[in-house]
């Protein structure tokens, strides 16, 4: 079996704001770190009721001083939103706070609709692969490990803090396309099969068959994140599963919806139960018995050749997410 690390989007669960699900979302990784998980990845969403995960490196900067060995990390920070500058600074900040335990996860998306994107000043996703080079040029210079020379753009530009250490560099994938220029551009790669909704499998090959040694890595190393719920059985880990699974039918049909109770959750399922898009959200849901699911996630590293399988915490309610992540861990 493959590494097992988590990602936590801070969902909104049952009647709870979406200031308590910051909160939860400290006591989701204090629980990661206590059953010996790898990492711990925190994302960045704008705009969505259901989850309150806009700021990544906040959260990060207040894990640092929450835990004392989980490897933290984005997964990830949306570069096209920022100035790389920024980004590189922030992230050398949060190095410098736990040194040795930082991971930079970014994406090429904006993590927001098109108005929202605006809002936030973002450039266009064309934007990335310039931000991309500029961000590991920082991150290298500030490291020491490569200094921007005289006939850089950004000669004469630090990111401050310097140290003896930068943080991991990893890309956040949902095409094969992105992973085959993760892989060339040497650093690590996690495919998001919650959001492309597709077998990781060609992603990490694409990736491989790319991969260039850079100051980043000299090998490749490729992860895929899954949802996925274990519970006491199989029957209880699906009715605990029901809200998320409702939610991701909504948002096909083209609406929002947070479905706080699992009986309302259930009876919109049933009303769609014919409709295929259900059917395929249910093939690709790992809800189960801790049994049922370590299987599913075994069968998945095993079939994609990922290094590491990032479990996405999920449940309705802290209690039921922080249990799947103890049930997953000791199966």
């Amino acid at each position: 079996m493959s590494m097992l690390s988590v990602l936590d989007l801070s969902p909104v669960g049952g009647d709870n704001t979406q200031a308590q699900a910051v909160r939860e979302t400290l006591e989701v990784a204090k629980a990661a770190e206590r059953l010996g998980y790898h990492r711990f990845w925190v994302a960045e969403h704008h705009n969505i009721g259901g989850l309150a995960s806009p700021a990544p490196e906040i959260l990060i900067a207040a894990l640092t001083q929450a835990t004392s060995t989980i490897r933290l990390g984005s997964g990830g920070v949306m570069l096209v939103n920022y100035s790389p500058l920024k980004v590189a600074e922030v992230f050398m900040e949060l190095e410098a706070l736990a040194p040795g335990r930082i991971d930079l996860g970014v994406g090429r998306a904006l993590g927001a609709d098109g108005r929202t994107g605006a809002a936030l000043r973002s450039s266009s996703s064309e934007a990335f692969g310039h931000y991309f080079a500029l961000l590991n040029a920082w991150l290298l210079d500030a490291s020491g490990k490569e200094l921007i020379g005289p006939d850089h753009p950004a000669h004469d530009i630090r990111a401050h803090p310097t140290g003896p250490s930068h943080p991991d560099l990893f890309m956040l994938c949902s095409s094969a396309d992105s992973a085959a220029f993760a892989g060339q551009a040497g650093v690590g790669m996690v495919f998001a099969e919650f959001i492309a909704r597709s077998d990781g499998a060609p992603a990490v090959q694409a990736y491989r068959d790319n991969f260039r040694p850079s100051p980043f890595r000299d090998r490749p190393w490729a992860g895929v994140a899954a949802i996925a719920l274990a519970a006491e059985t199989d029957a209880e880990a699906v009715r605990l599963d029901a809200p998320r699974r409702a939610s991701t039918l909504a948002t096909t049909l083209g609406r929002r919806q947070r479905f706080p109770v699992i009986p309302e959750a259930q009876a919109f399922l049933a009303e769609h139960a014919d409709d295929p898009r259900l059917a395929d959200i249910e093939a690709r849901s790992i809800a189960g018995s801790a049994k049922t699911v370590r299987a599913r996630l075994a069968d998945k590293a095993f079939h994609t050749g990922a290094d590491e399988i990032f479990v996405m915490a999920s449940g309705p309610t802290l209690e039921s997410r922080i249990r799947s992540l103890e049930l997953i861990k000791a199966a």
